[in-house]
């Protein structure tokens, strides 16, 4: 008899565990409960004025998302390529990824040496994830406008939800340039960055997942909330919002951490603290055409620029982020006025966006986001402890927050929570796409899929279990060097 698998949750993690179960369909009855009324999860595609459709908030990916590329080739879902264009600051602080500028030439200095820094970074990984940027950057004696106006922007580019760009692990900071494999920019001595490197951007994102979730063999259910989630020997209980109760074999957590420890009746000591310990932050999307507050705060070359960051000059740690999303989604190319996002990272913080500068009648759209930051904090107390809560009374854990904020690493998650369950790994053929599932399979879940992986990969994230000795040796240097140094 097939086993019951109720999967929460139907972003990128929780299809693709559906997805991925499907395809076994003698072993495996699986439900997705969603509860909105469409899969996608943050992935949405939303309607503004004349009926256009935009995709909200997620806007694509790098060719390295071997996983989801996978996975939408299986439903014939066809991405679009585009050259990643970025527009750091304003005047005398503007620079971006594809000419000189006053900035990278007074700063040369700096970014020549950055390069030696983020190389000790790499090479000893396993300390320097529990050391924020912030921090390295300030030990090797960086100044103050290579920080603030090179470094801070660009991590905001990757990993800056909720305006935690100081508190981003070094160590994340240095993959971006230095991982073979997922690296997205070759590092330029000169100028930082000089190049534009080829991305995809999604088709429309409501249709995509609802196209993959429709054709998987699944029984999808919309608007269904999880209220309460009840483990007993061998069966997990499960009640909806309208009080209704299911019973199943195995159940995985596809939504966010918050959520689970909600609807979890008598979570474990060790899922309260991996769970528990992922910090959260409210960003403001605001969709709108008002091209006189994008020339104020940016260098707005429109026919150009994708990504945009803005610096606080009050606090230029702080940071803002637009797109043009007229240039990223190719369907509104030709059709629109320019349309523009804005991102404000941090309701926390709210007193310092620029939000009241917007026209209110050039506003389209706004939505609310609650997404995790990648700071030292995540990779000290959270992703080592995930391993040990997978599995255990019947539950798994899956999503980006298990790792790293991709679309592709909570592709991946889904992907691996279905292996635990007995899913075979759908594919092996391609290299890449292996080699990311084997290593995302090794830190949180303690688990070898094959020995393709090469030695020293292997003994690398073998080391996962000993992250916390790594942690505390972290705060004591970050306590010594506060109490001396600061």
């Amino acid at each position: 008899m097939p086993k019951k698998v109720l999967i929460i949750g139907s972003g990128a993690a929780g299809t693709a565990a559906a997805y991925s179960l499907s395809r076994c369909p003698e072993k495996f009855e699986v439900q997705v409960w969603e509860k909105s009324s469409v899969p996608g999860g943050v992935a949405t595609s939303s309607e503004i004025k004349g009926g256009v459709i935009i995709n909200d908030g997620v806007q694509g990916g790098c060719p390295t998302y071997r996983n989801l590329l996978n996975i939408m080739k299986e439903f014939n879902l066809e991405v679009s390529p585009v050259k990643l264009t970025v527009s750091f600051g304003k005047g005398k602080t503007a620079w971006t990824n594809y000419a000189p500028s006053e900035l990278t030439e007074k700063l040369k200095d700096d970014i020549a040496r950055f390069e030696k820094v983020l190389k000790i970074i790499n090479k000893f990984e396993a300390i320097f994830i529990f050391l924020p940027i912030a921090k390295v950057l300030k030990w090797y004696g960086f100044s103050e406008d290579f920080c603030n106006y090179m470094v801070f922007p660009l991590t905001a580019l990757f990993f800056g939800t909720g305006n935690q760009t100081p508190f981003v692990s070094s160590a994340i900071m240095a993959r971006v340039f230095l991982d073979d494999d997922l690296r997205l920019f070759d590092y330029d001595s000169k100028r930082l960055l000089s190049q534009t490197p080829e991305m995809f951007a999604f088709p429309k994102l409501e249709d995509m997942y609802k196209t993959i979730m429709d054709n998987c063999g699944v029984k999808f259910h919309g608007n269904r909330s999880v209220e309460k989630v009840s483990r007993h020997p061998g069966k997990v209980k499960v009640t909806d919002h309208t009080g209704k109760k299911e019973d199943f074999d195995e159940i995985i957590f596809a939504c966010d951490a918050e959520t689970v420890l909600k609807v979890l009746d008598n979570p474990t000591f060790m899922e309260r603290k991996a769970l528990g310990n992922v910090r959260y932050f409210n960003d403001l999307i605001i969709t709108h055409e008002d091209e006189d507050y994008m020339n104020k705060y940016y260098e707005l070359h429109k026919d150009v620029d994708q990504y945009f960051i803005h610096t606080d000059e009050e606090d230029p740690e702080k940071v803002e982020m637009s797109f043009n999303l007229t240039n990223y989604q190719p369907h509104l190319r030709g059709k629109h006025s320019i349309i523009y996002q804005t991102i404000y990272l941090n309701d926390k913080l709210r007193s310092t966006w620029t939000e009241k500068d917007l026209d209110p009648d050039k506003v389209l759209l706004r939505r609310w986001w609650r997404q995790f930051a990648h700071s030292w904090h995540h990779y000290a107390f959270v992703v080592p402890l995930v391993r040990y809560i997978q599995g255990k009374q019947n539950s798994w854990y899956c999503g980006a927050y298990t790792l790293i904020n991709t679309h592709e690493i909570a592709t991946i998650s889904g992907l691996a929570a279905a292996h635990r369950l007995g899913a075979p790994y759908p594919f092996p053929h391609d290299k890449l796409a292996a080699k990311q599932f084997d290593q995302y399979l090794l830190v949180i879940h303690g688990q070898a899929r094959s020995f393709g992986l090469n030695k020293n990969t292997m003994l690398s994230y073998a080391m996962a279990p000993f992250m916390l000795l790594f942690a505390g040796i972290s705060l004591l240097v970050n306590f010594l060097h506060n109490m001396f140094f600061a």
